[in-house]
Parts: structure tokens; sequence; C-alpha cells
């Protein structure tokens, strides 16, 4: 018996591999845990890879900015207080020290490379650190970034300290004895029956200046010596360095007897012994009223003895060259001394009370010496017959002689009782800074 074929064909094997994974997927697509199994099988190699490699970026970012801080302190060490004494050499091997030892504190990558360039140039330092750094990555690895380069810089500029050598002229002669202010003075006239100086007698115990002193009337040098001692530390708290400056003290004269610019501290970066020898400045002695027909103030042979006496100055750029030189005068500007030639009305008996002359001033000036002057005003007496018709005349040029004295931007006029220790303070900062303008 004939039998007739089967109308389907037989199925090949690949169909029937076909229906049985679309058997698996409508059994998973019933199951949603194993829906999920088969999602986070497929996602779980890309998230570690994308969370390693964000590691690896996060671990570069954090060294760098490591990195970069200590750059930064490294930087400043160079331009510090301390710092700005040392060699431009020095402070370059300073910045590199700081940077390496704060670099290598929990560092992940090691430094490859760190240069430090420290330059100094008219007066101010400049650093720069730079360094270079290369690391091996972990999961970037994976997409051919084995390596990844670090770099940077940071910079940083101080001014250098110039270093100034201070000589101090402090007037102490006896018309630094007036009293200091209008009250004082009419306070003293009381006292001594019409006389506003308090002249010291050498030995006396009761000359006008101990009159003074008994009855609290401040005068001019009590002023000038308590300034002084306040000027020692303005000078100390501006040091940048140990040994910026250094200060020479000097007086008219011990005595009327023996004129001159007479030091009471040698020049010396001692500003505490300093303030200690100021205490001690004192009112010109007289050995009796009217001594050498009074003939006591000679500004202009005490500015001939200070040409001599300060030595050529230097640009005062580092501590290795020879400082920069200050004259200071503190002065009523008034001379009273022994002169055939006064530009004023003369006395007879070659007696002249005449303004500085200002000639003696640049002679000093031509070799590159400062003068900065502090003029105390010198105040009218108008119930003295001898200021009024001797020292009213020319009154007008005492104090336009002292500001011509003056180098340019150092003139301070004061009263007595305005404030002199403010005025040298600020006298002083300015010789500073004209000082670093043309180091």
């Amino acid at each position: 018996m004939n039998e007739c074929p089967s109308p389907v064909p037989n199925r090949a094997p690949w169909w029937r591999a076909a229906a049985r994974l679309r058997g698996v997927v409508r059994r998973a697509a019933s199951d949603r845990r194993a829906t999920v199994s088969v999602i986070f099988a497929l996602a779980v190699v890309p998230m570690t890879v994308s969370v390693g490699c964000t590691a690896d970026y996060f671990l570069f970012v954090g060294q760098k900015a490591r990195f970069d801080e200590a750059a930064d302190s490294a930087s400043l060490a160079a331009v510090s207080r301390t710092a700005l004494a040392l060699t431009a050499t020095d402070a370059q091997a300073l910045a590199l020290k700081v940077f390496k030892a704060q670099a290598a504190a929990n560092a992940s990558v090691p430094v490859g490379t760190a240069t430090a360039v420290v330059t100094d140039t008219n007066g101010i330092r400049s650093v720069t650190v730079s360094y270079t750094a290369t690391g091996t990555t972990s999961f970037l690895g994976i997409f051919g970034l084995k390596t990844l380069n670090l770099g940077g810089s940071a910079a940083a500029t101080g001014a250098m300290p110039t270093y100034i050598d201070f000589y101090l002229a402090l007037d102490n002669t006896p018309s630094m004895g007036v009293a200091a202010t209008t009250a004082d003075i009419s306070k003293m006239e009381g006292l001594t029956g019409g006389c506003a100086f308090a002249c010291h007698i050498t030995g006396s115990t009761n000359d006008n200046y101990a009159i003074a002193k008994k009855n609290n009337v401040t005068t001019r040098i009590d002023v000038l010596r308590t300034a002084t001692q306040q000027l020692m530390d303005t000078a100390k708290s501006t040091a940048v360095v140990t040994g910026q400056f250094r200060m020479g003290i000097y007086t008219f004269g011990t005595s009327a007897d023996t004129l001159g610019l007479t030091p009471i501290y040698a020049l010396s970066s001692d500003l505490d012994k300093a303030k200690t020898a100021a205490a001690t400045i004192d009112l010109m002695t007289m050995p009796y009223q009217g001594y050498n027909n009074d003939m006591t103030t000679d500004l202009d042979g005490v500015m001939v003895q200070a040409n001599k006496a300060i030595p050529t100055p230097g640009s005062g750029a580092s501590s290795s060259v020879t400082p920069q030189k200050v004259l200071f005068i503190v002065s009523d500007g008034l001379n009273d001394h022994y002169n055939n030639s006064c530009s004023q009305a003369p006395l007879g008996g070659g007696r002249c009370q005449e303004p500085i002359t200002v000639a003696n001033c640049t002679t000093i000036k031509n070799r590159g010496i400062k003068i900065a002057v502090l003029y105390t005003t010198y105040l009218p007496l108008p119930s003295n017959d001898w200021y009024n018709t001797t020292v009213a005349p020319f009154a007008s040029k005492i104090g336009a002689n002292m500001q011509s004295c003056a180098s340019p931007g150092l003139y301070f006029e004061v009263s007595p009782s305005g404030g002199i220790a403010q005025a040298m303070s600020a006298l002083f900062q300015k010789a500073v800074q004209a000082a670093r303008l043309t180091s």
C-alpha cells in the first residue's frame, strides 16, 4: 500500500535551535528575577571599568593639588622675612628643599623634575617653582592610557631689604631748651621773670633748666629725647631682616666749650642699645651765662663734620655690599656761631645768627648721601626783644633753607607740640621708601 508523503518537510537543525532559544526567552521573560540577573551580568563589567577609571582620575587630581600646594609653599618660603636675607642662589636651594619635602609627604605619584628660579632685580625678588610628574594608571590602561603626566608652577614676589645706615644729628643747643609749647613758654616766663629759655649752666642746680624740670615744663630737648627713643622702635619693627638698619646718634656738643658733631652712640645695628643711649640725650651745658658771646650753635660746622664722618655710600642691595647712607637732621635750623661772612646783619665780634648754609648740604648730597630734615619750627618769641630785632627779620628763611638742604621728599616741618615722634617716624619711613626706589 502506498503511503502519501507528509506535507511538512523535516526542519533544519538551525530552526530547531532557534525554536529552543525562543522558548528560553519566553520562560525568562516570564521570570523577573532572571531578567534582573541578565541585565546585571551585562552591566557589571562596564560599571567596574567606569568606577576604576574615575578612581584613577581623582587619584591624579588629588595628587596634583598636593604638588601645587607644595609649589606654593616653596615659592613663599623663598620670599619670607628670613629668606630675603639670603642670596638668590641660597633662596633657590631653600625653595627646592621645601618643595621636595612637602611633595614627598603622602605622595602617590613620584615627582619627576622640580626647578626653582630666583631673581633679584631692582629691589624685588621673584620666585617661580615648577614641577613635572608621571604616574602609572590602573583601569585607564584598558583604553591605552597607561600613564598620566602632571605639571604645574607657582610664583611669588617680595621686596628685598635695602640696607641703610642712619646718622642722626640732633640739635641739643641752648635754643632747644626753649619751652616746647605756647603754654609751656608762658609757664616758663612766669617762673623766670620773662625768660622762655631753660639755659643749662654747667654744675648748676638752680639754673633755668633745673627750674623747668622741677616744674614739669616740657622743653624741646625733652620732646626730642623721647622721639629718638621711639624711632629706634620704629626702625626695629620696620626692618625686614635683622641688621637691615644701623643707627649712629650724634648731638651738636655736650658742652658749649666743645662744640661739634659729638657721638653718643656709634653706628650699630643693635637698636635696643641705641634706644638706651638715646635716653642720655640732654641739653648742651654752658660754663656760664653769656659764654662765648652766646655763640653756641654751629649748625654749619656740624654739616661739614658730618660730611667727613660719613663714608661713601653703596647700593645697600644686600648685606654683602656697602649700605646706603642717610644723614637725619633734627633742628630748629638757626645758626648762632662765629662767621665773619654772615648772611644776615653782623652782630659784632664775629657773632652771626643765620639760617643753615645750603651749600654744605649740597656737598653732602653730591656724594650720594641722602639728607632727611625734620625742622622743628623756630617758634616766635614776641615778648623777647632779641628775637624781635635779630631773628624775626629772617625767620621765614630758616625753614626755607632747611627744606632746600633736604633731599627731595625727605623734609618735614613740625612744631615742637605737633608730634615730633610721629614726624620722625614718618620721615624715617619716607627715607626707607626712597632707598627702595633707588636701589
